[in-house]
């Protein structure tokens, strides 16, 4: 999931994809959509809730941590991790 970020980032467009967390059926699940032609969920079902705001994306491995702030490594990707309060997908 977090490649797709990655990919896009590194795209032309430099778009990346929104990372959001929400809490459904007591499970918290991390996802983001991607649409070029058609919309693509990619989610991951976690352990436990994140209790850091953002994901730290290193460019040139893939590597992630959570972090509480945005830092300053100019070979990062920092991606904030948007809370939503209920979504209208159904997560299998």
């Amino acid at each position: 999931m977090l490649k797709v970020i990655l990919y896009a980032a590194e795209s032309p467009l430099g778009l990346s994809p929104m990372l959001y967390h929400v809490k459904d059926n007591n499970l918290d699940i991390l996802f983001i959509e991607s649409s070029a032609l058609n919309t693509v969920i990619h989610y991951i079902i976690l352990d436990t809730e994140p209790t850091n705001k953002w994901i730290e994306l290193k460019r040139l491995t893939a590597e992630y941590s959570f972090v509480d702030k945005m830092g300053n490594d100019s070979r990062s990707l920092y991606i904030p991790i948007l809370k939503l309060e209920k979504c209208t997908f159904t997560f299998a």
